[in-house]
């Protein structure tokens, strides 16, 4: 057996490399986005129905771990008690927008501007997120590979529950 398969082979059964939370967290910010821009570019009803399916589930559990995970340990970590909030409160705004078009046919200008307004939200939040709560977090002093871990960890348990 050559160098290469023993590579392939060992790679295959390795267990996956834990990755910092904030990466783990971008990465779903990306996969949204990319969703996003999918649904402004298709105009089949049954493809919209299915991505907006999508981004409910990834929002819905995204916004889940950040609050039973991730939340938890930055604002006690920052000892924060405006950016934190401030997030969260921005989490129940995009579940009730989420509440609006889950499971509801895809039926014209309006049910497209409700998506326009969340993606909108979404990329709103990211920013904040990615520009302020991040790098404080980084700086906290946090191990992040673990917080990732239990991110990861959270967000498998509820996607598996979801199915």
């Amino acid at each position: 057996m050559d160098t290469a398969t023993k590579q392939r082979k060992t790679s295959k059964t390795a267990p996956p490399k834990a990755q910092d939370a904030t990466t783990l967290l971008r990465a779903d910010h990306k996969l949204v986005s990319g969703l996003f821009a999918e649904y402004e570019a298709t105009k089949s009803i049954a493809k919209k129905k299915s991505l907006v399916a999508q981004i409910c589930t990834e929002l819905s559990v995204h916004a889940q771990v950040e609050e039973e995970v991730f939340y938890p340990a930055v604002k006690t970590a920052l000892k924060d008690h405006l950016l934190i909030p401030e997030a969260v409160v921005e989490h129940a705004t995009l579940k009730e927008l989420i509440a609006q078009v889950e499971g509801i046919e895809p039926d014209g200008e309006m049910f497209d501007a409700k998506i326009k307004v969340l993606s909108e939200y979404v990329k709103h939040h990211v920013k904040e997120e990615q520009n302020e709560i991040f790098p404080k977090a980084k700086s906290a002093g946090l191990d992040m590979t673990e917080l990732g871990a239990k991110l990861a960890q959270r967000k498998t348990e509820l996607l598996a529950k979801r199915k």
